[in-house]
């Protein structure tokens, strides 16, 4: 398939410098070959912007491709096939609204990240940790009180894996690793969808976590972290994990932390405020939606404490079910405590940062990944044009016109 392009006259947004420029973008063998004015291309396909703006593709860094429900104690009771069925859904409709590269949060592995490298569907380029790992009773453990028996076959769908002690979280960091994991997940504190814990809990030693982060660093890899209360981020940081997942209930020295171990927060304010409107419909069960309130309210003023912080903020959504369409919702809700340009680099060049992909995605430099979008309206004026899909006029992956309104 020819992936030469030729996008003209547009305004080109630098992200880092939140400056618009004048003039053209020329993609050849999916990436950015060139910027500048007066670019030429004979018999290339062409593409006239007519003023409109560009910006880099989007990245969401929390995302669970294989979530086709709220009930995650179910997933491991379905068939792979049909979990694979529904993720590649998922990852379609995460294209059309703007997104060419997710990180996947635990459940999806190399099987979904190789078939979209491939081409057997659309969807964004899939940095995926495999399954994350997990205490017993902890967020990855989805059994009720009244289930002793835990399904953690590789063959069956699900998030999570448990492993308890120092050896058994190598050897499960290992496996992960093994199986080409972008990175490692650990569940560091309690959770929303998890049946048996408490928010407010610890899960793993730090001797546990410790094992973890020496085995992903020898791997030339990194760990991310759920974590909600200070205490529970607090001690991940402190202990190596570069990137803390939620993070709601944070507090100063969590701040402090952050800066000084160059770590990276991704809050997810837009699967709270989805599961509270929506969750049991979607099959979350009335224990779990009972939690949300527990950091439904607190996760803009985290995201405000740490923005006035100078912490590295990452855009992510953590949706679930039939609750991913809300996935842009993610930018309105920033912009009520960011400006504009600051969401944007969430979502491009900070979250480029943390996945490893300076200069290669993120950017419209040329060498990048030829992923960009075309939209309707100025996204620096006003967050909505990236807030509703509607606005976008063309998404491109690699080069080639994969969706928005203005696709024949």
């Amino acid at each position: 398939m020819n992936d030469s392009l030729l996008v003209r006259n547009a305004l080109l947004l630098d992200p880092g410098t939140g400056e618009y420029r004048e003039g053209d973008l020329r993609c050849a063998d999916g990436r950015i070959v060139e910027t500048g004015p007066g670019l030429r291309a004979p018999g290339v396909r062409t593409v006239d912007a007519g003023g409109a703006v560009v910006l880099p593709g989007l990245i969401d860094a929390h995302v669970h491709v294989t979530a086709f429900t709220a009930n995650l104690g179910s997933l491991p009771e379905s068939s792979p096939s049909y979990v694979a069925a529904h993720s590649a859904r998922i990852m379609r409709g995460m294209l059309a609204r703007g997104f060419t590269t997710v990180r996947d949060a635990s459940g999806a592995d190399y099987g979904l990240a190789d078939a979209q490298a491939e081409g057997l569907f659309p969807g964004p380029r899939l940095l995926f940790c495999g399954r994350a790992l997990s205490q017993t009773g902890g967020h990855g453990d989805t059994r009720g009180r009244g289930t002793h028996r835990h399904d953690d076959h590789p063959c069956c769908a699900g998030l999570g894996r448990i492993a308890d002690g120092v050896d058994a979280v190598r050897a499960a960091a290992r496996d992960e690793l093994r199986k080409g994991a972008h990175h490692i997940k650990v569940m560091a504190s309690g959770g929303v969808a998890s049946p048996t814990d408490r928010i407010d809990s610890t899960q793993y030693s730090e001797e546990e976590l410790r094992a973890v982060v020496e085995e992903a660093g020898a791997a030339n890899r990194y760990v991310a972290a759920h974590a909600y209360t200070a205490r529970a981020v607090n001690r991940a940081l402190e202990l190596g994990i570069r990137s803390i997942e939620h993070g709601n209930l944070l507090d100063d020295r969590s701040v402090e932390l952050f800066r000084e171990h160059d770590a990276f927060l991704v809050p997810t304010l837009v699967t709270y405020w989805a599961l509270k409107q929506e969750g049991r419909e979607y099959g979350l069960p009335e224990s779990s939606w009972r939690k949300v309130d527990e950091v439904l309210g607190a996760g803009l003023a985290a995201l405000d404490r740490a923005a006035r912080g100078g912490v590295k903020l990452v855009f992510g959504t953590d949706l679930l079910g039939g609750m991913h369409r809300h996935q842009n919702h993610e930018f309105r809700l920033r912009a009520e405590v960011q400006p504009p340009l600051e969401v944007i680099r969430s979502a491009t060049s900070v979250a480029a940062e943390l996945v490893g992909m300076t200069g290669e995605a993120g950017t419209l430099a040329p060498g990048a990944h030829a992923d960009l979008l075309v939209v309707d309206g100025d996204p620096l004026a006003d967050i909505g044009v990236l807030a509703e899909p509607e606005h976008l006029r063309h998404v491109i992956q690699a080069g080639r016109i994969v969706g928005g309104h203005g696709t024949p």
